[in-house]
């Protein structure tokens, strides 16, 4: 985890095959706000409730371990979770036991990774909720390069 200020985004570069350990991600992840997210009290001003981002172009190829991560991830105070299906192998299904809140993507050309991210952007301005409020954020209408999935 990284303060906004600090943060700067890496290239991606997609494999065209392989496996995609999406359970072992959310285990990554839930270890890493265990360990890193500081809680507010009256003595300390704590985090902003982290914003996570689920990006996949398949499936979980470690299914048990992911729907074993399931629920860790929902009982932590995220104030949003964001899957996005990128490309015609993508399966959405996976990404909506964990959210609500997913996006396919049909292409995964420039102008449409670019719309996403500037989504993604403008949800991260929106998540000015801090821990421990039991408040989630509301996300911003996506895109029309977007399909949100329900």
């Amino acid at each position: 985890m990284v303060d906004l200020a600090s943060f700067h985004p890496m290239e991606i570069t997609c494999p065209d095959s392989g496996p995609t350990h999406t359970g072992a991600a959310l285990e990554l992840v839930s270890a890493l706000v265990q360990v890193d997210l500081i809680k507010g009290s009256s003595e300390v001003k704590g985090d902003w409730k982290p914003l996570l981002f689920i990006f996949t172009d398949g499936k979980p190829s470690d299914i048990q371990k992911y729907r074993q991560m399931i629920p860790v991830i929902k009982n932590m105070d995220f104030g949003a979770i964001v899957g996005c299906a990128a490309g015609p192998k993508a399966d959405e299904s996976f990404l909506k036991e964990l959210t609500d809140n997913v996006v396919k993507l049909d292409t995964t050309d420039a102008a449409t990774l670019s719309s996403f991210f500037k989504w993604v952007s403008s949800s991260i301005t929106m998540g000015g909720k801090s821990q421990g409020t039991g408040e989630s954020i509301s996300l911003p209408p996506p895109p029309s390069e977007l399909n949100i999935i329900i």
